[in-house]
């Protein structure tokens, strides 16, 4: 009797924050518009830390796409440790869930012929894992074509110097992309001491290794930076690996883990949105992780007051005087004891402020949004492309410093929000960037290279585009395997 051929999967492997989760979630899906015989499996991790509810936003894609299947891996136990860097807790994570990972993948091979074991930055520890079992494994970078050609150098740079990052005090010159000073680097990586930038120069080191990179981008939006990967000159004395890209991947909405609350919102923020003139409110929006001051949120305000501008304003989670990043979920916000006395009242004609979410890409897509004030993470810098919004770009954390780089020198797509030594911006600050952004020559000028982004965006994503062409090759490539 002949034994019927085996179906044919992808097994994804996110780190745990939503954002990865919803970028991976995107790939899979865009994998099966190319091949919608594929099985995709999706696997899941929880970490110590609030990185975004996930089990509603994952119910809903496993009832409306049957070819998506998730799998919760056992919760590690984690040894004593004393830090809160998120990165860190990440990786090790990670790192103590392989046996969980080869156990998944040994059970999900009963079954599928494996392709492919697809693993984010912080995941890479795995790939040893799928070597071992004879799966080819394969990077995704969702942080786009400029951090990847940097993490592809970082070795190269780590050889050069003894010093760490934070006391080089100078310009890093990696091929394919702007000069970047030392102290933007992220966080995590400043310290050679550190763990963390032990983790992340094991994840730089890796990449050669892995039967392809697909990456969350396309090709005209950094060109100069995806030409750089695809002649090699990232990788010095090794070899690059076959790049693909497959983007802009992005999630037309987001995790439903509230969704009376969040269904309130929508309608509240549209209807108002649709109240507003053609292109004359700037939409503020910092990511699901990113903390801001009492003092820092009170100057923002009186920027913003002071403008004149309309906005519309996104507190996402408590101040915090301590941290950078949202470690713990986030309780009620109290708007009027968080904001300077009467500003809600004065600006009520003009502004509108929301607690903790708003439905960003329907904002960013409302023709009354004329401006982008964002913290920089790449899918957000993904969905204002797609949108033809123009940002002004106010990193917080992980690479986002490197994303401001490359959009206001390199894309030209934003104009930087520039703080002081201590990370402070002043009132006077966001005043100016708004007004800028919203009447200035340079703003205009931001604008108009937006939009044809925008189309740009639309035409990689067409039958014949570099990305679908891209995605054609990835998917030809497993063929060979």
């Amino acid at each position: 009797m002949v034994r019927a051929a085996m179906e044919e999967a992808i097994v994804l492997y996110p780190s745990p924050p939503i954002g990865h989760l919803i970028s991976m979630v995107e790939l899979g899906k865009l994998l099966l518009t190319q091949k919608s015989s594929l099985s995709i499996h999706i696997l899941i991790t929880s970490v110590p830390y609030d990185s975004g509810s996930t089990a509603p936003y994952i119910a809903n894609v496993a009832a409306t796409i049957p070819s998506i299947k998730f799998h919760h891996l056992p919760t590690v136990t984690l040894p004593s440790t004393k830090t809160t860097h998120h990165e860190e807790l990440t990786f090790e994570v990670l790192r103590l869930s392989n046996p969980h990972v080869r156990e998944q993948l040994l059970s999900i091979s009963k079954n599928y012929t494996i392709h492919g074991l697809v693993v984010d930055f912080f995941c890479c520890a795995a790939l040893s894992v799928s070597k071992e079992l004879n799966i080819p494994g394969y990077h995704f970078s969702s942080s786009g074509a400029g951090v990847l050609a940097l993490f592809l150098y970082f070795p190269t740079i780590h050889s050069t110097t003894t010093k760490s990052l934070k006391d080089l005090k100078s310009l890093l010159h990696i091929p394919g992309i702007p000069p970047i000073p030392s102290s933007d680097m992220p966080i995590p990586v400043l310290d050679r001491d550190d763990k963390s930038y032990e983790n992340f120069l094991d994840s730089s080191r890796s990449f050669p290794e892995s039967a392809g990179i697909v990456v969350n981008t396309f090709a005209s939006l950094e060109a100069r930076a995806v030409k750089t990967l695809s002649e090699g000159l990232c990788v010095p004395n090794n070899r690059t690996p076959p790049i693909y890209c497959i983007g802009p991947l992005i999630a037309t909405e987001g995790p439903k883990d509230d969704a009376g609350t969040r269904n309130g919102t929508t309608l509240e923020c549209l209807t108002w949105l649709d109240s507003q003139p053609v292109g004359s409110v700037v939409f503020l929006c910092f990511g699901s992780l990113g903390l801001f001051s009492k003092e820092q949120l009170r100057e923002i305000a009186f920027g913003l007051e002071r403008s004149g501008h309309r906005f519309l304003w996104v507190i996402r989670n408590p101040p915090s005087d301590k941290k950078s990043v949202a470690l713990s979920a986030s309780p009620n916000i109290d708007l009027d004891s968080l904001l300077p006395e009467g500003f809600l009242d004065r600006t009520k004609e003009r502004g509108l402020v929301l607690k903790s979410w708003a439905p960003q890409v329907a904002v960013l897509n409302h023709p009354s949004v004329g401006g982008f004030v964002s913290h920089c993470g790449w899918n957000s810098v993904l969905e204002a492309v797609c949108a033809g919004v123009p940002l002004v770009a106010w990193p917080l954390y992980a690479e986002q410093r490197l994303n401001r780089i490359f959009l206001v020198e390199e894309m030209k797509l934003a104009l930087p929000m520039n703080e002081s030594d201590n990370g402070f911006v002043s009132s006077a600050e966001v005043e100016e960037r708004v007004l800028g952004l919203m009447e200035s020559e340079e703003g205009k000028l931001i604008r108009e290279r937006a939009i044809a982004m925008k189309i740009a965006a639309q035409a990689a994503l067409n039958e014949c585009g570099s990305s679908r062409v891209a995605l054609s090759k990835l998917v030809e490539s497993w063929k060979d395997k």
